[in-house]
């Protein structure tokens, strides 16, 4: 922590009170990104350029797909309640999302738990991002509302080291070759 030089013209109690802001203060704020990649139905936790750790999860079905892109966590609730289509379920065993509530900027996806666990790492949601009870409670904890959730439908040269697969193959782009005809026949049989 830096050293805090005090004004004492300020007074006794300001100085305290500038101390104790200065000591709540992190010396350093930690950079955090989450990808999740929905073919290989993990998410990796990256903070300050370092994955820390990698969680299988659970995706959307084909008619009710993840969206994919950039989002940010706008809110983290411990045991919500769960609403859809009309049907609220109070927490508890029942409750379809699980113990925790992680809410995305993208009105009604989130990152929560499950009462299915045999989901994950399959493609099951109704479009959110499913964890197993343990691994989301260990989540929950080390994530913060703005920290950057991108969800990626493909995989790319970026998020496929994350996640032990191999990267797409570039294809290479083939022209097709046009070769001029002559217009007279060689003679000779040539």
């Amino acid at each position: 922590m830096k050293a805090l030089a005090i004004n004492t013209r300020v007074g006794k109690a300001a100085a305290e009170a500038l101390m104790l802001v200065a000591l709540m203060i992190p010396a350093t704020a930690q950079t955090r990104q989450i990808v999740v990649s929905i073919p290989d139905h993990r998410l990796a936790l990256i903070v300050d350029g370092e994955v820390k750790k990698v969680y299988p999860v659970a995706t959307g079905r084909a008619e009710t797909p993840s969206p994919t892109g950039s989002f940010k966590i706008a809110n983290r609730v411990v045991n919500p309640t769960y609403y859809h289509q009309g049907k609220q379920v109070e927490p508890g065993p029942g409750n379809p999302v699980g113990t925790r509530w992680i809410g995305l900027d993208e009105k009604g996806y989130g990152i929560h738990g499950t009462n299915a666990p045999g989901s994950i790492g399959k493609s099951a949601s109704h479009g959110c991002i499913r964890m197993a009870k343990k691994d989301l409670e260990e989540f929950f904890e080390m994530v913060r509302p703005g920290d950057v959730v991108e969800i990626r439908g493909e995989r790319d040269e970026e998020s496929a080291p994350l996640f032990g697969t191999p990267a797409p193959v570039k294809s290479v782009e083939s022209k097709p070759v046009v070769m001029a005809a002559n217009e007279a026949a060689p003679k000779g049989g040539q």
